[in-house]
């Protein structure tokens, strides 16, 4: 399995697992990420969910080695978008990275060490807070590849950092440590490095001792409209193409060795 999940008491636990390749997603993993979280909304024995990843790594973004092999292909079509497609509560839709396009009524906490970048970084700006330590990074290194952000990222940083700092994420690729990315409310609480787990957990259970109703309704209310955040994610769905015109030959230079531990020279 490419993930893990752990029950411990009404709070899930959620763990991208696959170090060796920094926990970037494949489409098989998109799958169970997406299938773990449609499971703990139906479930009536969980209030929170925590999403983390295995070997000091939240996650790398999607798996350009897949897509460069064209192993991709056949989940990025499966995850296209119908033009009738308005309610992401009622009509639950995959996105590249799995549960990006869910709306779910349970709040989700990112536990974040190491890298959250490109896709990695658009999981950490679905879920609902971010508790990152202080080795974790967050950057649009998709920049440097010509992949664009087709999972919620165009719509969700503006509504977390303001417009113009997230047109500084997202138009230089440039990448954040934990302590500016609290100053610009990326990062909801900053921990020692390796306590991103355990702190994360901590604020999951202590939600949990709440009335879950109005917990719910309060949580409901305060994100984008359903209906405004399936539009916007439609019009962002447009960029996919880009990915054909100039992130195939990217993700071909990534997976011949060009770009590694975050380096921008010679890309």
């Amino acid at each position: 399995m490419t993930i893990r999940t752990e029950r411990q008491d009404r709070v899930l636990v959620v763990t991208i697992d696959r170090p060796a390749q920094r926990n970037a997603v494949d489409p098989a993993t998109a799958q169970a990420l997406y299938d773990a979280f449609l499971a703990f909304e139906v479930d009536d024995g969980l209030d929170v969910a925590v999403l983390t990843g295995a070997g000091n790594t939240f996650c790398a973004g999607f798996d350009l080695k897949a897509a460069a092999g064209g192993q991709a292909d056949a989940w990025l079509r499966t995850v296209d978008i119908p033009e009738d497609w308005t309610d992401p509560v009622a009509q639950p839709l995959p996105g590249p990275m799995g549960p990006s396009r869910l709306m779910l009524s349970k709040p989700v906490i990112a536990a974040i060490e190491g890298h959250a970048v490109a896709g990695g970084m658009e999981l950490a700006a679905w879920c609902d807070m971010r508790v990152a330590s202080g080795s974790a990074v967050f950057g649009v290194f998709c920049r440097r590849w010509g992949v664009p952000l087709i999972d919620g990222g165009t719509l969700r940083l503006p509504r977390i950092v303001g417009q113009g700092r997230a047109n500084d994420l997202i138009l230089t690729g440039r990448p954040v440590g934990a302590t500016e990315a609290q100053a610009m409310g990326l990062a909801d609480r900053v921990c020692a490095p390796g306590d991103a787990l355990d702190d994360a957990l901590a604020l999951a259970h202590s939600l949990t001792r709440f009335p879950q109703g109005c917990v719910r309704a309060d949580h409901l209310s305060a994100r984008i409209p359903a209906a405004d955040l399936a539009a916007g994610l439609r019009r962002e769905w447009r960029s996919a193409r880009m990915f054909q015109a100039e992130g195939v030959a990217g993700a071909a230079r990534f997976s011949a060795g060009a770009g590694r531990s975050g380096r921008f020279d010679a890309v």
